[in-house]
This record gives structure tokens, C-alpha cells and sequence, in this order.
């Protein structure tokens, strides 16, 4: 797109004043990369290739045969012909077997939830554990990830070379993995991510009163979503009504259906419609938002963020109805997560002209969507902890504050 096109498009200030900047702080996090111990790797690489042999003589001793585990097409075979569990959505090939199938299934059966063991371990292995080190530069002995602007539609930043941002936080393995990442000797991680920010830019995108006064009052959303759905006062609200509460707040902002939500929570399609029903009643500017974004998308063949960046939908004006419905989704959740891209990035560009101007030796090493890295050295660590917060926090103008938490340690793994 040329300089013409950009000014008809009304996205010259965009592209000169956060695209435009954000190749050098790029560039710079690239040449920074991130330090990882090698011979812990190996030492998980054998543990893991232990856990993956007793796994699959496990599986084999539940099936009474031996069997490709890693072949689809023979683990349907193995459930719903041989163990005759319920199948699921079907492919063009058979019976499908991805996560979402066997995690349906996980409660029914333990030959389930080992294939589903023996898959987990079996990608980390091969994606992180056995090819990190390969990534290692035998130059600078660190890794120096890819980043690119123009991957993801929404406008998220993307890791390639390796993939960084898919590195799981939640699980025991991808802690592990985690912990294996570590700054150079007197230095520290200094890790500060948007908390529930795409939560906070509905707020501001819908305008609802409810939802905002939430965020600003700092109340714990779910819990206040199910006080309001459930009609019950903060105190009395259970772990179980705090789950469901989560789970639809989350759900709404990607285009979840009663469906997609009974399936979620467990619970019968008319209970989660009438939940769905309550959350809106409760947060009626959220459904008019959503409304209004699906109609404006389908009338300018685009949606756009709040800093007005453009994402083209075609599949808005497809003929299968199916992915028409999955445009309309997009539609709606394209200026949320789009946002929240933006917001960070400018968090990058105003962090790296501060850092400069004070003269740091701090370096940002790693963005993983809407969390910032830092390697940092143990002077400057409480500037720091104090510094990255303060400009996140002012990377945009909304109507709802953004909230950033801050973990420091001596490795990844305790960032989370």
C-alpha cells in the first residue's frame, strides 16, 4: 500500500506513529533474543521420552493392542469402533479426533485421557524441548525469535523461528519448559501483561455502564457477573456460578453460542441460552455493540479498531452460511482483540524511547501478545517494576482502566 492509498484510507497517522516506529523496537527485541539452558532441555527431553514410553504401554495395555497413537484415522478406529464411545464431528477422512472431541470425552473414558497425555508431551517434545537448543546462535548463544506486524489479520504480532508465544503457561510441562529460560548472570525478568484486557476494551467499545463501573471499581469481574446474573449478593456467590460467569464473559468477546457454552460448563443447551439471556439483560450495551459492530463491518466490508485499523471481512457476504456466521463473529471480536494489539504496541514504542532517554541497560527480549519481557539488570529491577506498568497503563484513552501486573524472577517460569 503506497502513501496515496494509506491518506484515502485515513491510515496515515497509523502507520507513521505505531507501525512505523515499532520496526526498530522489532528489530532491537530480535537482536536482544533470550537466553536458555540447553542442558536442562536435554534432561526434560529424557524425562519426557520416558513419561511418552509408559504412556504408550499404558494405552496399548487399555486397547489390548499395539497401534499408531499418533494416526487419527486409528485412534477413531480404536474409541469409536472398538471402545464404542459416542463420535463427534465428522471430517471428510472419518470421525474426527481433534482436542476438542477427546476432551468431550476425557470424563468417559482413561484410555482418552492418556491419548490425550501422550499428545501433549509428545508435541512439546518436538516443538520446544528437542528443537530450542537447535535454535540456539552459536554466536551469541541465545535465541533470536521473528517478529512480524502483518501475520495475524487482527493485528497481533507474530513469533516465528522460533514460535515463542506458544509456549503453555498453565501446565506443569510448559512450565518446565519455562523455567529453562533465563537472563544472563546479575540480571532478571521483569514480565508485566494487560489484565483482562480484552474484557476492558468491551467495556469501552459497548460503552456499558455496569461493565465499566466493574473495572474502574476494581471488583473481580467474574464474581461480579454472577452476582448480577444470578441475582445474588457478591458474597454469596459459589466457585461453580464464578466459573460459569467466566466462562460466558470470555465467551462472548469470541462468539461462543448456547451451544458452545453448555458444552463448556455442562450444562443442558436451555440453561446456558437462559444464562446467555441474563448476561445480557444485565449488560444490555454489550449486545447492542455486538449488533452494531456485526452491522457496520457488513456495511464497510471492514471492522476496525479503536486506533482505526482495518481488518477486511469477505466473509461477511459468503454464501455458506456457516461462514458467514463465522465473519459475523469476527466482526466482533477483530476491534477487541485488534485493540488490544495496538494498545501494546504503543506501550513498545513510548517503553523503548523512555528506556533510552534514562540511559537503561534493560532490555525488552520477548512480547508474548499482551505481555511484555524485560531483561533486566538487579539495579535497575524496582525502576523497572515501577517504570513498564505506569506507561501500559497510559498506552490508551479509555473509558475503563487498564490494569497491569508485574512478576520479576530469576526465570520464565516465575513470571506466570
Amino acid at each position: 500500500m503506497n502513501e496515496k492509498s494509506l491518506k484515502k484510507r485515513d491510515l496515515t497517522k497509523l502507520f507513521t506513529e505505531m507501525d512505523l516506529p515499532l520496526v526498530k523496537v522489532l528489530g532491537d527485541m530480535e537482536q536482544n533474543g533470550v537466553s536458555v539452558d540447553s542442558e536442562l532441555l536435554g534432561e526434560m527431553s529424557t524425562d519426557f521420552a520416558a513419561r511418552i514410553t509408559e504412556i504408550t504401554a499404558r494405552i496399548y495395555e487399555l486397547t489390548g493392542h499395539e497401534f499408531n497413537i499418533s494416526s487419527p484415522k486409528q485412534v477413531a478406529t480404536v474409541l469409536f469402533e472398538e471402545q464404542g464411545l459416542k463420535p463427534g464431528k465428522k471430517t471428510a477422512t472419518g470421525y474426527s479426533t481433534d482436542a476438542s472431541v477427546l476432551e468431550g470425552l476425557a470424563n468417559e473414558s482413561e484410555l482418552v485421557r492418556e491419548i490425550i497425555k501422550y499428545r501433549v508431551l509428545t508435541k512439546l517434545k518436538s516443538t520446544s524441548v528437542d528443537s530450542l537448543p537447535q535454535e540456539i546462535n552459536p554466536y551469541t548463544e541465545r535465541i533470536h525469535s521473528s517478529f512480524s506486524q502483518t501475520t495475524a489479520a487482527t493485528g497481533r504480532l507474530a513469533s516465528t523461528s522460533p514460535n515463542l508465544q506458544n509456549i503453555p503457561a498453565r501446565t506443569a510441562e510448559g512450565r518446565k519448559i519455562r523455567s529453562a529460560f533465563k537472563p544472563r548472570e546479575g540480571y532478571k525478568f521483569v514480565a508485566c501483561d494487560y489484565s483482562q484486557i480484552e474484557l476492558r476494551i468491551l467495556a469501552h467499545l459497548s460503552g456499558d455502564k455496569a461493565l465499566i463501573k466493574a473495572f474502574n471499581d476494581d471488583r473481580d469481574i467474574h464474581t461480579y457477573t454472577a452476582s448480577l446474573v444470578f441475582d445474588i449478593p457478591l458474597e454469596e456467590v459459589t466457585k461453580e456460578q464464578r466459573y460459569q460467569s467466566k466462562a460466558v464473559n470470555f465467551g462472548i468477546i469470541y462468539g461462543q453460542g448456547p451451544f458452545g457454552l453448555a458444552k463448556e460448563i455442562g450444562v443442558e443447551v436451555d440453561q446456558a441460552k437462559k444464562f446467555i439471556a441474563n448476561y445480557f439483560m444485565r449488560y444490555p450495551q454489550i449486545q447492542n455493540y455486538m449488533l452494531q459492530a456485526q452491522n457496520d463491518a457488513k456495511t464497510k466490508g471492514y471492522s476496525e479498531t479503536a486506533f482505526a485499523r482495518r481488518r477486511y471481512i469477505p466473509e461477511l457476504n459468503h454464501s455458506n452460511g456457516r461462514i458467514k456466521s463465522h465473519g459475523e463473529r469476527i466482526s466482533v471480536n477483530s476491534p477487541m482483540q485488534g485493540t488490544a494489539a495496538d494498545i501494546i504496541k504503543v506501550a513498545m514504542i513510548n517503553l523503548d524511547r523512555e528506556i533510552r532517554k534514562r540511559s537503561l541497560d534493560s532490555k525488552l527480549i520477548l512480547q508474548i501478545h499482551d505481555e511484555l519481557i524485560f531483561e533486566v539488570p538487579d539495579a535497575e529491577v524496582e525502576e523497572m517494576k515501577a517504570l513498564v506498568p505506569e506507561l501500559m497503563s497510559k498506552a490508551a484513552k479509555l473509558k475503563v482502566k487498564l490494569k497491569v501486573d508485574v512478576a520479576v524472577g530469576e526465570d520464565w517460569s516465575q513470571c506466570d
